[in-house]
């Protein structure tokens, strides 16, 4: 199982971002799809989830600037933040789970210019 993440890069505060993710090598379709993010010497953070019924968590960093969407016939998750703020800097993983087994990509760089 791979999930390929695209997007990221170099973006100025107060901007947009929008990641997208897409699994290959599965036969099942993730109970949960997301993202997480990052940094240098912290914990790999919660940013945004939506399970199988739609239902969406968000971190409180990023809640009333984030959306997130799936398509889960093809395990794909789409993450777009608005308003985006330094401290929305860090490498963001893709992540699913299905099952016990958690899933994630190589992660994508994002850094926010002030």
């Amino acid at each position: 199982v791979q999930l390929q993440a695209s997007g990221g890069g170099l973006v100025q505060a107060g901007g947009s971002l929008r990641l997208s993710c897409a699994a290959s090598g599965t036969t099942f379709r993730f109970d949960i799809m997301g993202w997480y993010r990052q940094n240098p010497g912290a914990q790999r953070e919660l940013v945004a989830t939506m399970d199988s019924f739609g239902i969406t968590k968000g971190a409180d960093s990023v809640n009333g600037r984030f959306t997130i969407s799936r398509e889960q016939a093809k395990n794909t998750v789409d993450l777009t933040i608005n308003g985006l703020k330094p401290e929305d800097t860090g490498i963001y993983y893709c992540n699913g789970i299905y099952q016990s087994g958690t899933y994630w990509g190589r992660g994508t760089q994002v850094t926010v210019s002030s």
